[in-house]
């Protein structure tokens, strides 16, 4: 296929072309910021470089992975994630209708889906989110991404366009802006949230392929993607009130490996992000859980995937 990838520059995108690539597939990489893989240079806001840029190029595929993030709402304006985040969106989807575009899919977040008791921390258990989840963004950056979605929805219901959404957790590289302890390590703090929150950027990269593979048969829908929680639903009062103890229960190596380490685990866990539905209808599963970051911790060795980084 001709693939054209947005956010090509982005921490998603350096990871996300050459997997492409490697399959065969010819990758045109868009960014306003250059990189080594990307290869038009331009706004998705701006209609007619986004019009050139999947017509001139004869794209069958989109994947749609670049705009404003989290990061970015303490350095841009509000407007800002209107025009790329939607108006962006809307500019790639209607190109792709009209140029005859086949499949699209797009880089969604786990974080719109954040429930006003789950910022409060007042839910008394730990809350198991699916994608049938009520959205309740928090910041212009989830308001705009779950606009997104509703645009996505209404080319594949209109026009027929298949669209696979990919409501992606944490795989960032950043020490997070709202880290709940501040006396943990950016690693350590990775590797908790590999049991509720977070992936690693390989296997978001990998979930995209799959994806793009599979959107003809699948329609349209909305994923969950992230690591494979161990638990189950019974847990989620004891993960509120005794984390440690209920992890200890899935994994008894891990109070040693961390205690190594230096490491803590999370007083409570209050939500967990439930990947399942990627799993049925996608057949795909993250690579990376919390079992296999530890026992890279056993063999003697941090994960580079834990390493805190400020992306260029």
């Amino acid at each position: 296929m001709r693939i054209l990838v947005t956010g090509s520059s982005g921490w998603l995108g350096a990871a996300l072309v050459p997997l492409l690539r490697a399959a065969g597939h010819a990758v045109f990489g868009l960014d306003s910021r250059p990189g080594a893989t990307t290869k038009l240079l331009g706004s998705v806001a701006d209609r007619g470089f986004v019009r050139a840029a999947i017509g001139d190029n004869r794209i069958d595929a989109v994947v749609h992975g670049g705009g404003l993030h989290k990061p970015n709402i303490e350095t841009h304006a509000r407007a800002d994630f209107l025009s790329v985040n939607v108006q962006g969106t809307f500019n790639l989807l209607e190109e792709a209708v009209a140029l005859g575009v086949q499949r699209f899919v797009f880089t969604s977040t786990t974080s719109l889906m954040v429930s006003r008791e789950i910022r409060a921390a007042t839910a008394p258990e730990a809350v198991w989110l699916t994608e049938e989840f009520n959205a309740c963004p928090r910041n212009i950056y989830g308001v705009t991404k779950l606009s997104g979605e509703h645009l996505c929805r209404l080319y594949h219901e209109q026009f027929g366009l298949p669209v696979a959404v990919l409501r992606t957790a944490r795989f960032f590289p950043e020490t997070d802006d709202m880290a709940r302890d501040i006396a943990q390590s950016g690693p350590n703090t990775k590797a908790n949230e590999l049991l509720f929150r977070r992936l690693t950027r390989a296997d978001a990269a990998a979930a995209h392929v799959v994806a793009l593979e599979k959107a003809p048969g699948i329609g349209f829908d909305v994923f969950i993607v992230s690591a494979m929680p161990p638990f189950a639903r019974e847990d989620c009062a004891q993960l509120m009130t005794d984390a440690p103890a209920v992890v200890a229960r899935y994994f008894p190596d891990y109070p040693a490996l961390y205690a190594k380490h230096g490491w803590t685990m999370f007083d409570r866990i209050d939500r967990i992000y439930d990947p399942s539905r990627a799993l049925r209808r996608l057949g795909f599963r993250c690579r990376t859980g919390f079992r296999e970051m530890l026992d890279e911790l056993a063999a003697g060795q941090v994960p580079d995937y834990l390493a805190t980084r400020v992306w260029p």
